[in-house]
């Protein structure tokens, strides 16, 4: 089984921030610029919470606030569902399945080292799936 770490060595650890008091505007550039759906908000250097697409549609635009004058941290989810590097991509998408999110940041000794989708962990599963059915074809053909 695959876990965090792999998948982390596999795409990167990049994580893309914001700071609280900046504005959602700003946010939302950040992300339609870097063709990503979350940014960790950070303060410090500590994480303080997670800001999505999801955010801004329903704490933002659903309630006809201003892009530019609403700070981040105004719209932000602080209560953060993490993950580990130990932890599995199965592990990972029942957490996310669990708990209706989309993003999880990996913490490990009170640090930020990354962050997984949706969309790594569905990329993971596809690509160990594909493996197993050309090995199980090259059994079965004998191994020609």
């Amino acid at each position: 089984m695959t876990n965090v770490k792999q998948l982390l060595g596999e795409k990167g650890r990049e994580v893309h921030t914001i700071h609280p008091y900046e504005s959602v505007l700003d946010a939302i550039r950040k992300m339609d610029d870097k063709n990503i759906g979350a940014l960790m908000v950070m303060e410090e250097g500590a994480p303080v919470g997670i800001f999505t697409e999801r955010h801004y549609a329903r704490n933002v635009f659903l309630k006809g606030r201003s892009s530019p004058t609403t700070p981040v941290r105004e719209a932000m989810e602080t209560n953060v569902i993490c993950t580990t590097p130990a932890q599995t991509i199965e592990e990972c998408m029942a957490l996310m399945t669990d708990k209706f999110v989309r993003h999880l940041p990996v913490m490990e000794g009170g640090e930020l080292v990354g962050m997984i989708s949706i969309g790594d962990l569905v990329k993971n599963i596809i690509a160990d799936q594909q493996f197993t059915i050309e090995q199980l074809t090259h059994y079965i053909q004998g191994g020609r």
